[in-house]
């Protein structure tokens, strides 16, 4: 099948002096033209044009583009253009570990991979990182968020090895400094020795803050404070870790409502169901976004919606370990936000974020019936819905002028894709087409389907070589990491 590429006229003169919004613009023109172009937040354009000045979208609108002297053009014949997807729920140093306790529950899955990870160091988590976040920028994401809660002593510094990839890689990064301090000695479910004292989470999270959060408008970096789960963190690390995210200004996530086992260990421990657990320790409100929340009761839907807290719907983890599929329609219908993430590819293998679109539409279909969930909204969760998570609806999202120029080009036209009238369907009902380009604040990142921040080929085998890291770190520590975990009825042995 031949290759379509993008035609872009390379001449660049030097720009002349421009005005937006009676300011003046420094930085290249890029115009897109002959592009269908999906908004998110307003009426689609058949054939249109984008033009962005430097970091920034600064028109779009309807027929051929205008004539700008240095400006590069790139003809979108064929394409449909959206915003970036965004990526609300991760965890990047499971690339290391996919593949394993293949036939379990979510504890069981914990249990038999706690011992494995804890053998990482910052190097496994460099080529994880490196691996993930590629795979994540050739599935049309420019912004990901990602939740690494383990932090083995000695081990280097994890946290600056990941964000160190995303800025290799050059993806908007949202790291969430995750903790837990509460092992099986305290009723937790995770060993005492992947744990980590009150005090030096809280000194370490704070001085991640402190380091690394940039909150400006075109921030490349920013960073949440994200406590595992009610089943791996005491009230009070949760209580605390609030106030420490309230009093930097920025914001709280953690996982909730995965599965049922959870929620009788929430019943068992603290009397109460998850959601009403958070909402005892002031973890319900704008700033909160929650992974998964799969088993919700009807006034834990009214909660979320009328406190603001968000959800990362995460359908292929949750279809993987058999966890339930969340009330995603109904979370809609009464306000409240959800956005999308691909979860840590130990429970979600390979899985490309723009198929998670087709994956949340599928399921909710299958749950409530053809109306449940349009295209449409499918691509809303993928992108406005994750930015609002984020809270960065101001800046990512949508197509519009002012938002950054984060985007994704997506080649419909191809001899099979074609036979789809409608080009959102194109995208959602099916394979993810071909990206014909990513961009990331007007940068390139992806083109004609190939990364072009790093060596593709070199991204993929870093994954690989932390892989095998730390599979034989693990055996140096005496865990033998099995395909399967053991039932107690023989299944999966």
């Amino acid at each position: 099948m031949p290759v379509h590429r993008l035609r872009e006229d390379p001449r660049r003169g030097t720009p002349g002096r421009r005005t937006q919004g009676g300011h003046p613009v420094t930085g290249p023109t890029l115009i897109i033209e002959n592009v269908h172009v999906a908004p998110v937040n307003g009426p689609e354009i058949e054939s249109g044009y984008l033009r962005i000045e430097g970091d920034r979208i600064a028109e779009v609108a309807a027929g051929p583009a205008p004539e700008i002297p240095g400006a590069t053009r790139i003809d979108g014949t064929g394409c449909l253009a959206t915003p970036g997807l965004v990526n609300t729920h991760h965890h990047l140093y499971q690339w290391a570990s996919q593949g394993l306790a293949q036939d379990a529950t979510l504890f069981e899955w914990l249990v038999a991979l706690y011992q494995v990870w804890a053998a990482m160091d910052a190097e496994v988590v460099a080529g994880a990182a490196t691996a993930g976040l590629s795979w994540l920028a050739l599935s049309g994401c420019t912004t990901s968020s990602d939740h690494h809660y383990i932090f083995p002593k000695g081990r280097g510094d994890l946290l600056a090895a990941e964000i160190e990839a995303a800025r290799a890689v050059g993806l908007r990064f949202h790291p969430a400094r995750g903790s837990m301090d509460r092992g099986e000695s305290q009723g937790g479910l995770p060993p005492d020795d992947v744990v980590e004292e009150l005090d030096e989470i809280l000194t370490t999270t704070a001085e991640a803050v402190d380091a690394y959060h940039d909150p400006s408008p075109s921030s490349m970096l920013r960073v949440a404070v994200a406590p595992c789960s009610p089943f791996s963190a005491s009230a009070e690390l949760m209580t605390e870790s609030a106030a420490l995210a309230r009093a930097k200004g920025v914001r709280l996530h953690t996982h909730l409502a995965e599965t049922l086992d959870e929620e009788e260990h929430c019943r068992e421990q603290f009397g109460l169901r998850p959601v009403d657990y958070m909402e005892k320790l002031g973890w319900l409100g704008p700033d909160v976004w929650f992974a998964h929340a799969v088993h919700l009761s009807d006034a834990d839907l009214g909660k979320l919606a009328a406190t603001g807290t968000g959800s990362a719907h995460c359908p292929s983890s949750n279809g993987r370990l058999g966890a339930g599929i969340a009330r995603v329609s109904e979370m809609l219908r009464q306000g409240a936000n959800v956005g999308l993430g691909v979860d840590g590819n130990a429970s979600s293998e390979l899985t490309p974020l723009a198929g998670e679109m087709r994956q949340a539409l599928l399921l909710q279909r299958a749950r409530y019936g053809p109306e449940a969930l349009t295209a449409r909204q499918a691509l809303e969760l993928a992108t406005l819905g994750g930015a609002r998570n984020l809270g960065r609806e101001a800046e990512l999202g949508t197509l519009e002028p002012g938002k950054l120029a984060d985007l994704a080009l997506w080649r419909i036209d191809g001899p099979f894709t074609e036979a789809k009238a409608d080009p959102v369907c194109a995208l959602v009902f099916g394979p993810p087409p071909p990206l014909a380009r990513v961009l990331v604040g007007g940068r390139t990142v992806v083109a004609d389907g190939e990364l072009r921040t790093l060596a593709q080929d070199a991204a993929g085998r870093a994954g690989a070589e932390a892989h095998r890291r730390l599979l034989r770190l693990a055996r140096e520590r005496g865990v033998t990491a099995a395909r399967q975990v053991r039932r107690e009825d023989g299944v999966g042995a």
